[in-house]
């Protein structure tokens, strides 16, 4: 029988983890979960993915809980999902390392299957040690299974991987070897006591520190998806800012990820287990935005809180401040800013007394900051010091390969939110449906990729039987056959006779027609739709 966990009193200090998995991690959870009885409460939860996340939402409305342990695509799902902070239990390379060499016992013909993306350390791994290795990656339980059967086909005996992995491979007749070691388990129960230690000291009291937990980046590095040259570039970028305090300046049109780049930034710096808060300059009234940036004192205005309140810069301190849409920001205030990124202190409105503060500023803006300068709308020694670093995130439209793999990947997830197993042949379905999703030039972005995603979804969980065919995509999303004007996308009127000529010389092979050509298939496709 359950028993509730209370809130904290004034003299308990003992950190609360919940341990959620659905396969055999949650026996090596129990196992280890004595040696740390003396320094947390920790309770096993036997559910996974949309299961768990209500369970733990209904309990955290009576219950205190400081962090949720999980791993691979459970722990994914509840990140993205749950506003207290989740630790990932990793598998180490010496833990891959082990789990080869004990499937190499039972067979050379191994596979090896992990959570959204392969491992290409293995291929020189299996070079160096004689391995023979199939990889493969998964995003639902249904591709796990998919990528299974693959394998079994192709001769594989044995797949490493994590619980879901080895339970399916058992399901089809083969080994499964446990990739996830004590070890590792040990250190992410460490990780979520040093996470909870920071959290009470950042936060000192439970109201205060439920607050807290809602200002830690989400989104890491990998969470920028696509292979494209334009998307690897964009992420080398993000992983190079992180290692420097200088200010960023993001740029990039409308649902291109500018915040989502900003988190990986703070991830992947060393300000990472500090606080990650962020505004929308434009969202807040002219009037509350001063108050909301640098707080004000008892008195300060009517209605003003009693003792005053702490603005985002004191709330992100030793962590990073995003100001989202920073063109939209006053000039009055603009002035207050720079002095801040001057002086590294802040005064609230109402009061004299300076408050020093260390926080890493990255702004981002989907408007021409540049043009917005030379109008005398924004401060150009502002600007500059905004833009030590800077970034431009590329459009969708001109990712053409990561379209395609992106549709697939948000159609994978929001099927299963719906808890809808898809089709079986959903990846040659999505292929069927190229020249409809090529063709548009996407005005809202990887935002409007993922949201028609989850509309066509809830359109094939209501209508089980039928299939993503471009007919149906027109028919759920008509938008997708409209032109949209874009300049960026007009074709030049010779583009024509060129590609005809192309196309005929390589048998009407585009993929080798759009490479010799020196475009994207992207471009390709839209040129042929454009030209009839």
């Amino acid at each position: 029988m359950r028993r509730p966990v209370p809130p904290l009193s004034a003299g308990d200090h003992k950190p609360v983890f919940w341990t959620v998995a659905i396969s055999r991690l949650q026996d090596m959870f129990r196992d280890i979960t004595p040696e740390f009885d003396d320094r947390a409460v920790i309770e096993p939860i036997d559910l996974g993915f949309e299961e768990a996340v209500r369970h733990i939402r209904e309990r955290l409305a009576t219950e205190r809980c400081d962090a949720v342990i999980a791993a691979g695509s459970n722990a994914a799902y509840l990140k993205s999902r749950l506003s207290l902070p989740v630790i990932v239990a990793k598998a180490s390379g010496f833990d891959v390392m082990q789990a080869l060499a004990r499937a190499r016992k039972i067979t050379s013909h191994i596979g090896f299957i992990s959570y959204q993306q392969t491992v290409p350390e293995l291929a020189e791994f299996q070079s160096t040690f004689g391995f023979e290795i199939m990889q493969r990656s998964y995003v639902t339980e249904e591709d796990a299974r998919a990528q299974i059967n693959e394998l079994k086909a192709a001769g594989i005996r044995a797949i490493v991987g994590a619980g879901l992995i080895t339970d399916l491979a058992a399901e089809a007749g083969l080994a499964g070897v446990f990739v996830y070691s004590a070890a590792s388990i040990r250190q992410a129960f460490e990780d979520a006591l040093e996470i909870a230690r920071l959290t009470q000291l950042e936060a000192g009291t439970p109201r205060e520190q439920a607050a807290t937990d809602t200002r830690r980046a989400k989104h890491a590095l990998n969470d920028l998806r696509g292979e494209s040259a334009a998307m690897q570039r964009a992420r080398e970028s993000l992983a190079l800012f992180a290692k420097s305090p200088a200010t960023v300046l993001i740029q990039g049109e409308t649902g291109t990820g500018k915040e989502l780049a900003a988190q990986a930034i703070h991830r992947e710096s060393q300000r990472a287990r500090q606080p990650f808060v962020a505004i929308n300059c434009g969202a807040v009234a002219e009037s509350l935005l001063e108050s909301e940036l640098f707080g004000y004192e008892e008195g300060a205005f009517t209605g003003s809180r009693r003792g005053g309140h702490a603005g985002l810069f004191e709330a992100a301190h030793r962590g990073t401040l995003f100001l989202d849409e920073i063109g939209e920001m006053p000039l009055q205030l603009q002035t207050r800013l720079l002095r801040v990124l001057e002086e590294r202190e802040i005064v609230r409105v109402g009061g004299t007394r300076p408050i020093p503060v260390n926080v890493r500023i990255i702004s981002a803006t989907h408007c021409d900051l540049d043009q917005r300068v030379r109008e005398g709308r924004f401060r150009a020694d502002l600007f500059y010091r905004l833009s030590v670093l800077r970034l431009t995130l590329p459009p969708l439209r001109e990712r053409g390969d990561d379209v395609l793999a992106l549709a697939e990947w948000w159609l994978k997830q929001a099927l299963a939110t719906l808890a809808v197993r898809p089709h079986a042949n959903l990846h040659a379905e999505v292929m069927a449906c190229a020249p409809l999703l090529l063709a548009y030039a996407w005005p809202g972005n990887v935002r409007e990729l993922r949201n028609l995603m989850e509309r066509l979804a809830l359109f094939l969980a209501a209508e089980p039987l039928q299939a993503l065919t471009p007919s149906f995509v027109q028919r759920v999303a008509p938008e997708l056959g409209a032109p949209v004007a874009l300049a960026s996308v007009t074709v030049a009127p010779t583009a024509q006779p060129s590609l005809a000529e192309v196309l005929e010389r390589f048998n009407g092979n585009r993929e080798a027609a759009a490479k010799h050509l020196g475009i994207s298939r992207t471009t390709l496709w839209r040129k042929l739709k454009e030209s009839g």
